[in-house]
């Protein structure tokens, strides 16, 4: 039975000015847990970040969260957790569509990371579609020719050589968008931990001005709502505002806070 595979997050920023008419915004899903993805997927975010960078995901993690999120209305990203073409390879095979690169500080790296999505002529990603849920099995009409039409690429901007280099990574055919880490950035400039700081800030914009001037979408991280609201005012085209082990996190402290009487404190009544 011939299949389809579902739009990328490309056509997604694309049509962000038609269908949404706003920035698209996600969370991240760090957690390892189909179940929280599956959760995370129903939320009415536009799209989520499955990350394997930071995060305890493997392939076989990964691909359950795949089928977990599957079938609702939202885009998923993958973070591999570094830019290496055999990574890539397992990763898009897998069925992973849209992939958020990390650590991209060049043009060279860029396009590895393009090449890494391409089957030879165009790149070196190798063959195996016969054996991959990329393409069902085969069950995919043509799959090994349009290929490239069913992943998208975007390159995580996080170091002061990156933002040096921004304007010619962002001219690299197929990275289709580009996605700026404050963290990280912050850490590359001397400013660990200050991501609010005015440099990081000015920095960030920067990208984001360029990625505009370059006509392709920028996005960035920000879990501060007033950075967030800040960033998309300055164009960011989508935004990373949550994370799921981060919302537990905090939840399960404030049910602490409330019900748990710090030593020689009054009890309240319930």
């Amino acid at each position: 039975m011939p299949l389809r595979i579902e739009d990328t997050f490309r056509s997604a920023l694309r049509n962000q000015n038609g269908k949404a008419g706003r920035p698209l915004a996600g969370m991240w899903v760090c957690s390892g847990s189909p179940l929280i993805a599956e959760l995370c997927a129903g939320s009415g975010l536009d799209w989520l970040l499955v990350d394997a960078e930071h995060s305890p995901n493997g392939l076989e993690s990964i691909l359950a969260q795949l089928q977990a999120i599957h079938g609702y209305p939202v885009h998923t990203l993958v973070r591999p957790p570094v830019n290496d073409t055999v990574v890539i390879k397992q990763y898009l095979d897998l069925g992973v569509q849209n992939l958020l690169v990390p650590m991209v500080n060049s043009v060279a790296e860029a396009e590895a990371a393009v090449a890494a999505t391409r089957y030879p002529p165009h790149g070196v990603r190798g063959v195996g579609s016969a054996l991959a849920r990329a393409a069902r099995w085969n069950r995919v009409p043509d799959y090994l020719a349009r290929a490239s039409e069913t992943v998208s690429v975007t390159v995580q901007v996080e170091s002061t050589s990156a933002v040096e280099a921004v304007e010619d990574i962002l001219k690299v055919d197929g990275v289709d968008a580009i996605f700026v880490g404050p963290s990280d950035l912050a850490a590359s400039m001397g400013l660990l931990g200050q991501q609010e700081h005015p440099e990081v800030r000015a920095a960030v914009e920067h990208c984001l001005a360029a990625a505009k001037a370059a006509g392709k979408p920028a996005g960035v991280n920000a879990f501060n709502p007033a950075t967030a609201r800040h960033y998309l005012a300055a164009g960011a085209d989508f935004i990373l505002v949550g994370a799921d082990v981060a919302l537990l996190a905090r939840g399960s402290e404030a049910l602490a806070a409330e019900y748990i009487t710090p030593a020689g404190d009054t009890p309240a009544s319930y």
